[in-house]
């Protein structure tokens, strides 16, 4: 069974009520305008269909959708560009950084000076990216173990129960069949998407994991990261 660390159960949770709703928007919208590339349909386009799922369940305002699916097929608009960092934190942990940029020499700077002082640095490419996988990963509101059996009668590989629900982790090309079987069955998907899975966790003490939490804080805060993944235990 794959793991939680801290950092994921607190940022799930703090995606539901998080104070910043505007940051949290403008992440989800360019998440939104990334996808829409491929389409704007969500019918035809299962990569839009589960981000504007997530939108809703962020209670991200119909106009801000729309204006980020529009973005998509504006020429005038500048051009967003998708890219990963990598990086290690105190302890020595692995993190992978998401960002979603119109101007990459700002960004990557500006993530490798927050990074310079929050106790963490940039890693060469390919140093922290193995030790993680790329995985569909969907997460349910129900818990039990009639949830964790319609989890893996959908196609799941594994399922991991905690306090928030059920998190699913699927095959990257299962992804949306998995989740759209988890909803023919009425179970409430509130995200799926694809992350970067550690394959192995590092145990932090409470002092480190002050320090981690502290940084990873620091680096969410920046409105072009998208998501932030870590293998701290």
């Amino acid at each position: 069974m794959s793991g939680h660390s801290k950092w994921e159960t607190t940022k799930r949770q703090k995606a539901v009520v998080d104070a910043k709703r505007g940051a949290l928007f403008t992440k989800i919208g360019n998440q939104i305008a990334i996808a829409a590339r491929a389409g704007t349909n969500p019918d035809m386009n299962p990569s839009l269909a589960m981000v504007l799922d997530k939108a809703r369940h962020a209670n991200m305002p119909k106009a801000n959708i729309e204006r980020a699916i529009a973005r998509a097929a504006d020429k005038s608009a500048a051009a967003l560009i998708e890219e990963v960092y990598e990086a290690y934190g105190p302890g020595g942990v692995g993190i992978i950084i998401e960002v979603a940029t119109d101007n990459k020499n700002r960004t990557m700077p500006l993530v490798r000076h927050t990074l310079d002082k929050s106790g963490g640095r940039m890693a060469d490419p390919g140093s922290v990216m193995f030790q993680f996988s790329r995985q569909g990963v969907i997460e349910i509101t129900e818990k039990g173990e009639d949830a964790l059996m319609a989890a893996l009668d959908a196609g799941a590989k594994d399922a991991v129960e905690d306090e928030a629900g059920i998190t699913i982790y699927t095959e990257p090309s299962s992804l949306a069949k998995v989740r759209d079987a988890l909803k023919a069955a009425g179970l409430e998907v509130t995200s799926a998407e694809m992350r970067y899975v550690p394959t192995s966790r590092i145990p932090v003490d409470d002092a480190t994991a002050e320090k981690l939490d502290h940084l990873l804080e620091s680096i969410d805060d920046l409105d072009d990261v998208t998501n932030i993944y870590t293998n701290a235990e």
